[in-house]
């Protein structure tokens, strides 16, 4: 009889230990481990982990919205001749492969600068097609047209200088040098007074290219001002 109490003391120890055992193998060899998935096995359904926050995206993709009375918007020239560029303004796609609207050479987004409305969308093959066809489309601009352009394959083989000093004119700085193969994304207006901050261009050079014969794909975002309609 006089043993029953250290019996009961080593029976008390062993379940404690065998408890710990076994609390280690479902729940996980580390203590934080375990100690985090007993919380989740113990969790109310009423009041499940609190999930991550997902990063917030607005339009076009922005990281911010745009600030008010400007345009958000996205460019991104094609990848070399397989992948096709995309336009998108306002979380709208203006131009893009599944819209089937794109084209090898210049893809070109004309908007309204005062409402944001899609003017016209046409691309121009700058590699086999007529350069006239793109003079036509930009000499008769309205004062504070939007245009937005995404290159796709070659955008500079049939470009004359009349071509460059129509996109000059609206704030490009790269249109003068364009040449073959190069990735161009550019957005300007008509009437610009300075050259525009929205562009961007990489030439074409086999010792950088991404692709065997082709720079990598442009990307280019921000938000551009709208215009002030005349008399207000």
């Amino acid at each position: 009889m006089r043993l029953a109490g250290p019996l009961r003391v080593v029976v008390i120890v062993l379940t404690a230990g065998l408890t710990w055992i076994l609390a280690s193998l479902l729940l996980g060899t580390e203590s934080g481990f375990g100690f985090a998935r007993l919380q989740r096995l113990l969790a109310s359904p009423e009041n499940p982990p609190t999930a991550e926050p997902r990063p917030r995206w607005f339009k076009c993709g922005l990281p911010q919205p745009c600030p008010e009375h400007h345009l958000a918007f996205r460019l991104v020239s094609g990848a070399a001749n397989v992948v096709g560029p995309k336009i998108c303004l306002e979380d709208q796609m203006l131009m893009s492969s599944v819209k089937n609207n794109v084209g090898r050479g210049l893809n070109i987004a004309l908007v309204n600068g005062v409402n944001g409305e899609l003017i016209d969308a046409k691309a121009f093959d700058m590699w086999a097609g007529d350069v006239n066809e793109l003079l036509k489309f930009l000499r008769p601009l309205h004062e504070g047209t939007l245009v937005f352009v995404a290159s796709f394959d070659d955008p500079a083989t049939k470009m004359n200088e009349e071509a460059r000093g129509l996109f000059g004119a609206l704030g490009s700085r790269a249109a003068a040098d364009l040449a073959f193969r190069d990735s161009w994304v550019f957005a300007g207006a008509k009437g610009v007074q300075d050259k525009s901050p929205f562009e961007q261009h990489m030439k074409n050079s086999k010792s950088s290219n991404k692709y065997e014969g082709w720079p990598e794909a442009l990307e280019l975002a921000g938000c551009v001002p709208q215009r002030t309609p005349e008399g207000q």
